[in-house]
């Protein structure tokens, strides 16, 4: 049973932005930096923190295996690519929500070429996965436009 004096010390935690941990899995062109993680709070489900790529600056190939990984966009547009050779690409601005599933292969691009793309990511595991591919893109990627159930191709 957990006592009140438990919850001190096993109940919520604030990680200050200006304290997240850059000692976490890489991608070359981009910088991430971990807020929640097990090391850090004892997250077993989950990651969270942010990511930053230099304007005009894009990712590596990669992969983050079994994990499914959210990036919400902060500031700058965003494009992404993925697919077996990146031959697909979709934009996403601030606000807009970014949905990685298991082991897609993806790149991020920042498609601005004078403003830093700025993203919170969270991830479903609580360890830093990161797989860095060698692929060799497509040079015309297909746009793929937002199309469900609720949202019709315009």
């Amino acid at each position: 049973m957990t006592t009140s004096d438990d919850w001190r010390t096993t109940g919520v935690r604030v990680i200050p932005g200006d304290q997240l941990d850059a000692n976490t899995a890489q991608t070359p062109g981009m910088n991430r930096a971990a807020a929640i993680n097990f090391a850090r709070v004892g997250a077993e489900k989950l990651w969270a923190g942010t990511v930053h790529i230099h304007a005009g600056a894009k990712t590596g190939a990669h992969h983050h295996g079994e994990l499914e990984s959210v990036i919400y966009v902060v500031k700058g547009k965003a494009r992404m690519r993925w697919g077996e050779r990146l031959e697909f690409t979709a934009e996403a601005g601030p606000g807009d929500f970014i949905y990685v599933p298991p082991y897609v292969p993806h790149q991020e691009i920042n498609a601005s070429d004078d403003e830093t793309l700025e993203c919170v990511l969270v991830r479903s595991g609580g360890e830093a996965v990161v797989v860095n591919l060698d692929i060799a893109p497509v040079e015309a990627p297909t746009a793929v436009a937002w199309v469900d159930s609720i949202h019709k191709a315009p």
